[in-house]
Parts: structure tokens; C-alpha cells; sequence
């Protein structure tokens, strides 16, 4: 499509937005494209692409950490800028019938094999065991009304608006990070001070400062102020420590451009181009930005209660240490080429490159010096340990051995849609996939000369994932940036380290938050 397209209004928007105009067009080209999806050769599993760390190993990497953490080097980014719509759709669709059925009418459904009114059902009869419970209730009795009494009643209408909307507690809209995950003796804690009393035993510096960083987008901005605000001297105090909170938005200019059906380029009912925000992989630029030197990176839903965080802590450490390790191994073998062209050092990179990052394939062959520069253009880029847990039935993507652009078999996070499930042999692949992705990484992001890569460098920007959606009840095509541990690292040295299912404890429902893992622990069942 050329550029006529583009009215006038149209360059002023993508101005404003600080889109340039050769990055609408390189969209549209995608959306032209038969295929997005990611060849995958095999999956990654133990011994394959997945290592276990031994006694020894979990030493040593202790020891790395340690002298890490001493010198400063670890800092921790969250992504936490999505809202909790989601974790409270099935009430959102409860609340938008008309009439609000009550409960004897969601339990009837729930008999009858209504999946959705089950999940209703089952929170209403664990209310109390939530830890926004206490809120909820306060909210509703200062709205002249008293919650045990409607919920007993079955009358549902009032409490679920409080609940959920602005006439109350606002939960489904305000971020995820805000959201009272877990209860204490002291009063409930939101997912971000579950990560602020993680970080405290993981990224506190000797002078007792502990940064962490959170991404927020700019419509919840201020709440994560007041809410950071009201909570951090408790923690400063309870952790013995000095939180250096930073945040970062999401950049309008990452949003990507949407398309109808045909691939021509959606406007809305005032003729204006629509742009769609473009998922976690927008993040890579605010990743970019932080210019840190370790960066542990976790989902803002993924913690646990004070005490089962012990052996989250445990390999938090591991990878912070295991990252170290490996990061030297790279820097000694970057500064043998440099220093010293001879069949000895090439060899030697040769082997540490396809035993470490290529599963023992592609050959690297030529002229030393074409076979040294080889070495140093694969090794000179950002490292990242990925924690692997077990296959647990959850939503996402996994660890596998798969093609990059620059055509060599290397260790790769995909995600279910970017493969190609019609085709029988990627389809088998992606079946025989041993373990998950948790969202678990030590990034090592600086050269040997301790200099920050520039991290776009090493994204795949054709890794897309194309969704449907609808605006103004018309249907749309949305461009997905290379996800932030997909496309978005496609190019750089990836370890996979096989970590225990116990760090693993993601929130997508609200009703994930009576699991035990989430739940006090004299806690039991119907409490």
C-alpha cells in the first residue's frame, strides 16, 4: 500500500503518537504475510535444552550471588501495568445480565452444569477466605447495606457493584498489582507488596537500598503512587531496608495499528486510525530504558504468602548466581578472541557456543578470523536464565528448540499462538512439550566492557501475533508486538534451568486465590 493513504490528520496522529510512518507500513506489510508463526524443531526437556542444577552447582551459584549482591548488581522489573478485568469476568458477566440473577438462580445453573455459574457459586461461598473480604465488607455496610446479610439473601446486585465497580472497591478496574492477594495478622497485602517483600531478600543492596521497578500504565499512574505511598514506610520498616521504587509507562509510541478484515488499514466512527496498545512486548522499550545490569523479571501475579517464600528465594538466588556464572564464561571467551587469534581459542569458543546455546548443531566453518568474528558476533549479546517448571495445565508458552531469523537452532519461549497447530509436525512438537514457562529470568544486559546493550537489537520484529477483536460491533485485526521473553529476546543466549513447581503460584481468577498456596496456613477449607 502506498503512502497516499495518509491523509493529512492521519500524519499529525502518528506524529503526536511518535509512530514514524515506515512503522505503519512495515505493520501492514504483516498483516499481509501468509504466516507468523515460529518453526519449532524439537522441545526443550531435561538434559535437551533444560539443565538441573546439582549440590555443586547450586553452590557455586550461591557463592556468584552472593558477591553479586554485594557489589550492587541485581534490580527487579515487574511488569504491572494490565488491569484485573480479567480476573473477574465471570462476575463482570453475572452483573451485566438483566436482571441480576440471585443466588438460588446461580446455584440452580450451577447444578445444571453451568461452568461459569459454578465459579460464581463456589466464590460467594468462600467470600470470607479472600483478603479484600474485610474492604468489601466495610464498603458495602458504609453504603447502608450489609454484606453477609445480601450474600445470605442472595441478593448479589448491590454487593457485586461495590465490588467491582466505582460505587465501591473499583477491583475489576484497577491493576492487578493493587489488588489484596493475601492476609496477615497486621492487615491484607496486595500482589505489589508481596513483590516488595521479595525483593527485600533478593535484591537488597549492603547500604540497605532495594530497587525495584514496576511498569504502570498512565490511567492507574497515580494510584500506584498513593498506594506505594501508604504502604512503603511499613515496609521499609518490616524488611529493614530502603525501597527504591522507580516507574515506567508503557511509550504510545509502541501501540500498533489496526486493520479490518481485508488488511486496509481501521478507522473509527470519527475516521481516525485506530492504534491498539501492543502487548507485554511493548515493554522491551521501558526494559531498554532501565539500563541495569542484573534484572530479575517476574509477572506481577506470580508470589506467595511469607511462608512458603523460602524456596522462591532459594532460586531466585540460584538464577541470580547461575546468571554470573555464565555471563563470566562468556566474557573470558569474548576477551581469548579478542585478544589472541589462534585454533586453540577459536576452538574453544566453538565448542562452549554449540554445547551452551546451539544443542551441539550448526557447524561453524571458514577462516579463523571469519570463524573468530562468527564467535564474537554470537557471544557478545544479552544472556538470559529462564526458570522452567513441569507441565501444570496453565495457559502460556514453553520452552523449545526452534529456528531464529538469523537461521541457527537455538533455545526459544513460544508461545501457543505462534505456532502453526494446523500443521501435524508443529502440532506434535508443541504436544510433547515436557515443561512451562513461568515467567522466571535473570537478564544479563551488559558487554564485557560493562557497557548496557541496546536491547532492540536482538528482538525478532517480524515475531507477531496477529488477534480478533471488535470495535464499535466491527471486527478488527491487532498486531501483537514480539512478546517481552518471545520474539522479543529471540536473539539473545538463553539457558533454561528446571525450577521447582512451588515457585510458580500465577492469579489469573480470583478464584486462584483459594488455592492453599494462597491461603494462610492454618487456613482450611470453607473458612
Amino acid at each position: 500500500m502506498d503512502d497516499r493513504w495518509l491523509t493529512e490528520a492521519d500524519l499529525e496522529q502518528l506524529q503526536r503518537l511518535g509512530i514514524p510512518q515506515w512503522e505503519v507500513e512495515r505493520q501492514l506489510a504483516l498483516f499481509e504475510k501468509k504466516s507468523v508463526t515460529i518453526d519449532l524443531h524439537r522441545p526443550c526437556t531435561l538434559g535437551d535444552g533444560i539443565l538441573q542444577v546439582d549440590a555443586p552447582v547450586e553452590k557455586a551459584c550461591m557463592e556468584a550471588y552472593t558477591k553479586g549482591l554485594k557489589k550492587g548488581r541485581f534490580i527487579k522489573f515487574v511488569p504491572a501495568s494490565g488491569a484485573a478485568t480479567r480476573m473477574f469476568q465471570d462476575l463482570f458477566a453475572i452483573m451485566g445480565r438483566k436482571p441480576v440473577p440471585n443466588l438460588s438462580e446461580i446455584r440452580a445453573s450451577a447444578e445444571a452444569g453451568d461452568e461459569a455459574a459454578q465459579r460464581a457459586r463456589m466464590f460467594f461461598e468462600n467470600a470470607r477466605r479472600f483478603a479484600f473480604f474485610e474492604q468489601w465488607r466495610d464498603a458495602v455496610n458504609g453504603s447502608g447495606a450489609n454484606l453477609e446479610e445480601e450474600i445470605g439473601t442472595g441478593r448479589i446486585e448491590r454487593v457485586l457493584k461495590v465490588l467491582l465497580t466505582a460505587e465501591g472497591l473499583d477491583l475489576a478496574r484497577l491493576p492487578k498489582a493493587l489488588i489484596p492477594f493475601h492476609r496477615y495478622d497486621d492487615g491484607p497485602r496486595t500482589a505489589l507488596e508481596e513483590h516488595l517483600a521479595e525483593a527485600a531478600r533478593i535484591v537488597r543492596l549492603p547500604n540497605g537500598v532495594c530497587p525495584v521497578h514496576f511498569t504502570v500504565s498512565p490511567e492507574h499512574e497515580q494510584r500506584f503512587l498513593e498506594h506505594i505511598a501508604g504502604v512503603q514506610p511499613r515496609h521499609d520498616a518490616l524488611w529493614d531496608c530502603h525501597f527504591q521504587i522507580t516507574l515506567s509507562q508503557q511509550s504510545a509510541a509502541t501501540n500498533t495499528l489496526a486493520v479490518d478484515e481485508n488488511n486496509r488499514p481501521f478507522r473509527d466512527a470519527s475516521g481516525r486510525l485506530v492504534f491498539r496498545p501492543a502487548g507485554h512486548g511493548a515493554l522491551l522499550d521501558n526494559l531498554n530504558r532501565l539500563k541495569g545490569d542484573l534484572i530479575y523479571i517476574k509477572n506481577i501475579d506470580n508470589v506467595v504468602p511469607d511462608h512458603l517464600k523460602p524456596e522462591t528465594i532459594r532460586w531466585k538466588k540460584i538464577l541470580g548466581g547461575f546468571a554470573i556464572l555464565m555471563q563470566d564464561r562468556i566474557h573470558r571467551h569474548i576477551k581469548a578472541l579478542r585478544t589472541r587469534l589462534s585454533s586453540e581459542t577459536v576452538e574453544q569458543g566453538r565448542r562452549f557456543v554449540q554445547t551452551t546455546f546451539w544443542g551441539g548443531t550448526c557447524a561453524i566453518g571458514g577462516a579463523l578470523i571469519a570463524q573468530r568474528d562468527l564467535l564474537l558476533h554470537v557471544l557478545n549479546r544479552p544472556l538470559r536464565i529462564c526458570g522452567m517448571v513441569r507441565n501444570v495445565a496453565e495457559p502460556g508458552g514453553g520452552p523449545f528448540w526452534a529456528w531464529d531469523r538469523e537461521g541457527r537452532l537455538t533455545c526459544q519461549i513460544v508461545e501457543k499462538a505462534q505456532v502453526n497447530l494446523a500443521d501435524p509436525r508443529q502440532r506434535a512438537v508443541w504436544e510433547r512439550s515436557t515443561h512451562f514457562n513461568p515467567v522466571d529470568l535473570v537478564c544479563a544486559v551488559r558487554d564485557p566492557e560493562g557497557n548496557p546493550y541496546d536491547l532492540v537489537r536482538y528482538r525478532d520484529p517480524d515475531a507477531v501475533i496477529i488477534t480478533k477483536k471488535s470495535l464499535e460491533g466491527r471486527p478488527l485485526k491487532a498486531l501483537e508486538l514480539p512478546g517481552l521473553w518471545n520474539g522479543s529476546m529471540a536473539l539473545w543466549n538463553t539457558v533454561f534451568v528446571e525450577v521447582p513447581s512451588v515457585t510458580f503460584s500465577p492469579v489469573k481468577t480470583v478464584l486462584d486465590l483459594l488455592r492453599p498456596e494462597h491461603q494462610p496456613p492454618e487456613s482450611g477449607e470453607g473458612r
